[in-house]
């Protein structure tokens, strides 16, 4: 029987017959093997996933403004809007721009390609509105206790932007990253 020493934990010499066939090495092995196909499926497909479910959510909170009465956020965007344009648009109009808008960023974010591109710029334009109450309204935003129900709504874009900015890694032309 002719062994390979192989020095393991505390420099004891393991031969090479024995280190093979143990069970828990055997698992390790095939845990590793799974673990690197779960991350070979994760890298091909969860950022596309992640663009389609981005989409979703703004075609879906978008068509909700096409409809009156149906998006809790009504007054807020209508608010916006007032102040953002300096009371040029309002009420009804600023739903269904906001609607358009949002609608349109869903759509090309699930259309994919090169329209991903063009529906993460119309998307970082809707941010601006949905962020601006920040600014604009701050007595909505933010009560004396810290964020109104509002602000949490607004708040929880931060998620949808890290998600937008994560797509755009995919997306965008340009250098790939040195690693």
């Amino acid at each position: 029987m002719t062994t390979v020493p192989v020095h393991g934990a505390a420099g004891v010499v393991v031969p090479a017959s024995t280190r093979q066939s143990s069970p828990i090495r055997a698992i390790l092995s095939w845990e590793a093997r799974a673990e690197a196909a779960v991350k070979a499926s994760l890298q091909r497909w969860s950022i596309p996933a992640l663009r389609i479910a981005l989409g979703a959510v703004f075609v879906v909170f978008g068509a909700l403004k096409l409809f009156p009465g149906v998006s809790p956020v009504e007054a807020l965007v209508s608010q916006t809007w007032e102040k953002l344009t300096f009371g040029l648009v309002s009420g009804q109009a600023a739903l269904v721009a906001t609607a358009v808008i949002e609608v349109a960023a869903g759509a090309l974010l699930i259309a994919g390609r090169g329209f991903a591109r063009i529906g993460l710029v119309v998307l970082a334009i809707a941010y601006v509105g949905i962020l601006s109450p920040i600014v604009l309204l701050p007595s909505e935003v933010f009560g004396p206790m810290g964020p109104t129900l509002t602000g949490q709504y607004i708040f929880k874009n931060v998620v949808l932007i890290a998600a937008a900015l994560v797509v755009a890694s995919r997306v965008l032309r340009g250098p790939a990253a040195r690693g």
